[in-house]
């Protein structure tokens, strides 16, 4: 099972709004924005909320659900450890798509959610979302209302997308799941 390693590295709510205020003409605010507001900014999803940008790490997170995150590339940098055999000393051929590799992530408050509309959903494999939950725990201790946006696609945009529905989508979980998205 993969660990993490997670730390804000950039970017404050105030920033946040100040470059809001800027979009609209105002000036620089005083206030700290408040929770109501944070929620409705990342739910509208407008370009300041981009100015919150995350750092983690995950350990031991398997090669092939590591090539599950790379391949998202908006608002978001992946670091991921090599498996060149002139860098190990170890037989890259000889690796299994399971074999460990340590997986850093830098990413803004957009990219975030958009990941966790695909990787939170019920057909990403167990571990993936896993490995994301992990994520989205780790914000959740210091931006709650960042991680309240963090949902499947089937909850942000109202029904389910896949060829294959997963069911989740119009249980009572799901419907607990959208009242406490909507909720601002």
């Amino acid at each position: 099972m993969a660990k993490i390693r997670f730390m804000k590295v950039k970017g404050t709510w105030r920033e946040v709004a100040d470059a809001a205020r800027t979009t609209i003409r105002q000036d620089e605010g005083t206030k700290e924005p408040s929770s109501r507001w944070k929620k409705r900014i990342l739910l509208a999803e407008h370009s300041p909320i981009r100015k919150l940008c995350f750092n983690w790490k995950w350990e031991d997170l398997p090669y092939w659900v590591s090539v599950h995150f790379v391949r998202h590339k908006y608002g978001i940098e992946h670091f991921v450890s090599t498996q060149r055999t002139d860098r190990t000393g170890e037989d890259r051929t000889a690796k299994t798509q399971d074999a460990p590799v340590v997986h850093e992530c830098f990413a803004n408050a957009q990219a975030v959610m958009f990941i966790s509309r695909r990787r939170l959903c019920g057909q990403a494999s167990p571990e993936t979302r896993a490995a994301w939950r992990l994520v989205v725990d780790e914000i959740a201790k210091v931006e709650p209302e960042l991680a309240e946006c963090c949902v499947p696609e089937c909850v942000y945009r109202g029904f389910c997308p896949e060829f294959r529905p997963c069911g989740f989508f119009g249980s009572p979980k799901y419907n607990e799941l959208v009242e406490r998205y909507r909720k601002i």
